[in-house]
């Protein structure tokens, strides 16, 4: 066939090329291509029985199985419109994404299924529910509920007609205020996506992905869209502990890993199997800088494994990656434009900014999803027409103005600086979390750091960190803040560092959560006096 220009198609194209190759790997079960696009093929057909319409939402709440991948790829070839929803989510978090985006149909296990009960009342738009396993009842406050088997007897049937520009997706990202925010995108986004990623991480019919991340978060989903369009192999992890992901490395004999740094942070503490090396041809990062430290440490552990540093936002999917060879000349950059995309650094009237200037990162092209769902105004605030367009276009060309703070050096590689909503404003200035950090990290005591904010009567913001000790690690807190006085300017030393023993809080993609850390003391400002 053709070149995929939509999601399914990607599964489709390669069950024709390699029809009983491995496509998934399940608690060591395998489902190859062709199995997996028959699947594929057998959820559309169901879902259209139940009258599912064009564009219409299909919820998956699930953890990572084949039945989640089936059922995402299945509503693209019905032509509808899949939600994934993070499986750590509660009740009353899921109830909301339905509501948001009129869900009409979804699928859960019958485990699920009565923590969600309360909630779905309030789900007005709800028609069908389809469990993978037997529930207790065929009905739910007056809702169908479908076996996934049954469903996929229905007959075969053609889905409704899309087109590359159409949605195919809705992924909610949490937002620095307020309820999450439910990104559209399009066949386009995602297929230019998984072609843009598997070129330069060179992905083949010989790779095997480990799939560590929520298949609800925009990198995590790519793990499938790069494999598929590879012909790659996917292994579908629910991890507990970071030595599960380990034990998953060695079994599936992973050749490519994605994770976010507090993921790599925990793993950088455990022994590697020296057999890891054999076989991992790379490992690359996202959802926030890695520690130089949390780098170095993996680096030693696979030395042949090629390091890919990488920076995208679910706005764009993907925007930008440091090639392996340039990681010991610049490891704190996130390098330069990924494939399909250009990368602008703007100042906030929208000219470019000088080099090493800080500016607003601003991505073009099309990786630029097609904005927020039922929120003109958010979407009017982050996706804009691009200025300075050269004379003679007439239809403007919508960017995404990412809120990110970067600069760009002389020779065109970017460095993040800060999040707008997470940059630190104190005594006047502007001072980015992660600087202190990386002194922190630099230590080689700590296990996870987390710099924020507090409200501060006098400074505007005062600066606080708390942190958790590597094992057989004692340092107090007084030893912390010598560090930070030894190697920060005085207005950037922290007012607190706490040391905890426990993890540091996680948002539902797995990144820690300075947000809910700064809620956390907002109201201690005045023992900082």
């Amino acid at each position: 066939m053709n070149s995929p220009r939509l999601l399914h198609e990607l599964i489709e194209a390669s069950s024709h090329r390699l029809s009983h190759s491995a496509a998934l790997t399940f608690n060591g079960e395998h489902l190859d291509y062709k199995t997996l696009a028959d699947k594929v093929a057998a959820f559309a057909g169901g879902i259209l029985a139940l009258g599912v319409r064009r564009a219409e939402r299909v919820a998956i709440f699930l953890d990572k199985r084949p039945e989640t991948v089936v059922a995402c790829f299945g509503t693209s070839a019905a032509g509808a419109v899949f939600v994934p929803i993070n499986p750590l989510l509660k009740p009353e978090q899921v109830a909301y994404v339905l509501q948001d985006c009129n869900v009409r149909v979804l699928v859960t296990s019958s485990e699920r299924l009565p923590l969600l009960e309360p909630s779905l009342a309030q789900c007005r738009d709800l028609e069908h529910i389809v469990t993978i396993s037997e529930p207790a009842s065929s009905f739910l406050d007056g809702l169908p509920i479908h076996l996934w088997h049954e469903l996929l007897d229905a007959p075969r049937r053609a889905g409704h007609r899309v087109i590359d520009a159409d949605m195919a997706a809705i992924f909610y990202t949490s937002g620095s205020t307020g309820k999450p925010k439910g990104v559209m995108l399009s066949h386009r986004n995602v297929v230019t996506g998984a072609s843009s990623v598997a070129s330069y991480l060179e992905n083949n019919c010989e790779d095997t992905l480990l799939a560590a991340l929520p298949l609800s978060f925009d990198a995590g989903f790519s793990q499938l869209t790069t494999a598929f369009y590879s012909g790659a192999r996917v292994a579908l992890i629910n991890y507990l502990l970071p030595k599960d992901v380990i034990n998953a490395l060695v079994s599936e004999r992973v050749t490519g890993i994605t994770a976010v740094p507090p993921l790599y942070i925990q793993l950088s503490q455990l022994k590697w199997p020296a057999s890891i090396g054999d076989h991992l041809r790379y490992f690359a990062n996202t959802g926030g800088r890695m520690p130089l430290e949390t780098l170095k440490a993996v680096r030693l552990k696979v030395p042949n494994a090629k390091p890919y540093l990488m920076y995208g936002l679910t706005e764009a999917f993907r925007s930008t990656y440091l090639a392996p060879e340039e990681v010991e000349r610049r490891p704190d950059s996130i390098g330069k434009a990924v494939p399909s995309a250009e990368i602008l650094v703007l100042r906030q009237d929208g000219t470019a900014c000088a080099p090493n200037e800080p500016g607003e990162l601003v991505h073009r092209g099309s990786l630029v999803a097609m904005g927020y769902w039922n929120d003109t105004d958010k979407t009017a605030e982050r996706f804009r027409p691009l200025p300075g367009r050269e004379p003679g276009f007439v239809l403007p060309e919508i960017a995404v103005f990412s809120g990110d703070t970067v600069r760009k050096d002389e020779e065109g590689f970017l460095y993040f600086i800060g999040r707008r909503d997470e940059m630190i404003k104190t005594s006047g200035y502007r001072i980015s979390p992660t600087e202190i950090e990386e002194i922190l990290y630099g230590t080689q005591l700590l296990g996870e750091v987390a710099a924020f904010g507090v409200p501060h009567p006098a400074l505007g913001q005062c600066i606080v960190v708390v942190a958790t000790l590597k094992p057989a690690i004692v340092v107090d807190e007084a030893a912390l803040l010598s560090v930070c006085r030894e190697r920060l300017p005085g207005f950037m030393i922290p007012a607190r560092i706490e040391v905890r023993e426990s993890p540091l809080p996680r948002n539902p993609n797995g990144k820690i959560d300075r947000k809910a850390l700064s809620e956390e003391f907002s109201h201690t400002f005045a023992r900082f006096e």
